[in-house]
């Protein structure tokens, strides 16, 4: 994408940036260009870097509206500006709805609707001013279109997150684009925690369409497409990113002959 796609001169932030989908989408930024700041609660483990370039690193807690708002005035104190706004922060732990209270499942909406409603709030009130305005992008899931069974509270967020980003799009055109990603399974540091060995995460591989998880690559190109001039005309939409999507167990589950 890099190759032909230039964001040389933007700033973008991306939220949750240290590891796994964040790093990739960081480096895919970079490579195209971009100055990346990154933000999270601790510093990476390693700094992330592409194309002999590193993100900034800026410590934030995203629940705390009043850090995100000085995180973002010290971005466009820095650099002058803010081109693009990458909500990936989020997450869960599998957890039933019955396995615990109610306050645990409101932490993970918290995480993942609230915290992005914050950060666009104050990354808004930098792009409004701008010339070029900016570029929001949300990172959904499609645990926010299906039902989502040991994830309830997130799935529910992640719906959320997706109409808020329409609403976003009408309210705040057409100076700010907002658009979603919404990922289906991506192969990340911690894909051992959830799919098993090797074996395990190409046997999960093979249910997908294309017939692997993605790599945080493939989420960060899509990441320099929306914020890039040719993604001009597209805001309030969703874009799959998602191999082509589940195979309907029925199609396993009936015994049709040929």
């Amino acid at each position: 994408m890099a190759a032909i796609t230039d964001l040389s001169g933007s700033v973008a932030v991306v939220t949750g940036g240290t590891r796994g989908i964040g790093a990739g989408i960081a480096r895919a930024l970079l490579e195209a260009g971009a100055q990346v700041v990154i933000c999270a609660r601790r510093a990476p483990e390693q700094p992330v870097e592409a194309a002999g370039r590193t993100a900034r690193f800026l410590p934030a807690d995203l629940r705390d509206p009043a850090a995100v708002g000085g995180l973002f005035q010290r971005v466009r104190s820095d650099h002058g500006r803010l081109d693009t706004l990458v909500n990936n922060a989020g997450g869960t732990p599998f957890r039933m709805l019955d396995e615990c209270g109610a306050e645990r499942h409101a932490r993970v909406v918290e995480l993942n609707l609230v915290a992005p409603l914050t950060a666009s709030l104050a990354a808004y009130e930098v792009m409004r001013h701008q010339s070029r305005g900016g570029s929001i992008v949300m990172v959904g899931s499609v645990s926010g279109t299906r039902p989502s069974p040991g994830t309830a509270a997130y799935g529910a967020a992640k719906a959320g997150l997706e109409n808020l980003a329409r609403t976003m799009a009408v309210e705040w055109a057409p100076r700010v684009r907002v658009n979603t990603l919404v990922l289906g399974m991506v192969r990340t540091e911690l894909s051992h925690l959830h799919y098993g060995d090797e074996d395990g995460i190409a046997a999960v591989g093979r249910t997908v369409p294309l017939g692997r998880l993605a790599d945080p690559a493939d989420i960060g190109d899509a990441c320099v497409f929306l914020a890039s001039a040719r993604a001009a005309y597209i805001s309030g939409a969703a874009l799959h990113v998602h191999g082509g999507g589940e195979r309907p167990a029925f199609l396993d589950a009936a015994n049709v002959n040929d």
